[in-house]
């Protein structure tokens, strides 16, 4: 048996989620794609897949399986450009995803430089405030905003978010800025629609850092910061939305941040990869070409928000 030849066929089944469209993609008979990965299966004498009428699905083994076959045949083919005198710049496809906002305003600028930058690097960008799986969903690098679950991931620190209570100036100054966080609960509040009510805020305490849980009746619930930022601006009422969600109406003195020194302590971003065994070229050159970029475009945004609408202590 060709291994190498039977793991381009089985990451090519996995990549389209069917024999069939694999079959298609690489131009060879459907029998033959279906026995070679049987073959493979026979010689690891585990199961790689589960077959169903409507989709296939990794078993356990076949996760990890697949990763270390998609990375060996990375290297591969890297080694025999590189060998043949073709190698010469990264290449391939590269699929990326980041939160919708954050990677419209942050990650995207950065990946225009990059694919002008690598004319044979072909990129996807997945825009998604799901946390999509990494292997199943076959991505290569993930931004994430928020405490990382335990896993054998990578991941980059290129910066922090602080989530930020605002409203417009006119609205503030109608009703009056809440003092503490309990001021709430008589102003109309903006919250995201999470499907129960009453709303709840979480706050920590300036002094003893203790987190609290302030309950409030929102009088609009929204699906997306966008809708919240805009009914704010509006003057509708009070919303919480991440600092960089709020920076350019910030920016532009149409919304105003209170109850700084209530903030909860800001949540990391992270650049994520798999990380096993050495990284494919065009991997390692998004990293060191995109992760400084979003870091300072990140940083710009921060400072707008403390700058203009308050300096949290801790957002750093």
């Amino acid at each position: 048996m060709d291994r190498l030849a039977a793991m381009a066929v089985l990451a090519a089944v996995v990549e389209t989620g069917s024999f069939s469209a694999a079959s298609r993609k690489l131009g060879a008979p459907l029998p033959t794609v279906s026995r070679k990965v049987a073959d493979l299966e026979a010689h690891l004498n585990t199961r790689l897949l589960i077959r169903s009428t409507r989709k296939l699905t990794l078993t356990e083994a076949g996760v990890s399986y697949v990763a270390a076959c998609k990375r060996i045949l990375e290297e591969v083919g890297e080694a025999e450009r590189a060998a043949s005198g073709e190698f010469s710049a990264p290449r391939g496809d590269l699929v990326v995803t980041a939160p919708i906002v954050f990677g419209r305003l942050h990650v995207l600028p950065a990946v225009n430089e990059f694919i002008a930058q690598y004319p044979e690097i072909n990129v996807r960008l997945l825009l998604s405030d799901r946390n999509v799986h990494l292997i199943d969903d076959h991505i290569d690098l993930a931004v994430r905003i928020g405490p990382l679950a335990d896993s054998s991931f990578v991941a980059m620190r290129v910066g922090a978010v602080r989530r930020v209570v605002c409203a417009s100036p006119d609205y503030l100054a109608g009703v009056g800025s809440p003092k503490v966080p309990k001021d709430l609960s008589s102003l109309a509040c903006i919250a995201f629609d999470s499907g129960a009510s009453p709303a709840t805020w979480t706050f920590t305490h300036p002094d003893s850092r203790a987190t609290y849980v302030v309950p409030l009746q929102a009088r609009l619930a929204v699906n997306t910061a966008e809708a919240a930022i805009d009914a704010a601006v509006a003057g509708v009422g009070v919303t919480r939305v991440f600092s960089y969600q709020a920076a350019q109406a910030v920016a532009a003195k149409r919304l105003k941040v209170v109850l700084v020194k209530y903030e909860p302590d800001p949540l990391p971003i992270h650049v994520l990869h798999i990380g096993q065994g050495s990284l494919p070229l065009k991997t390692r050159a998004f990293i060191e070409f995109a992760a400084p970029r979003i870091r300072d475009s990140a940083a710009k945004a921060a400072a707008i928000v403390s700058r203009k609408g308050g300096l949290s202590p801790r957002s750093e």
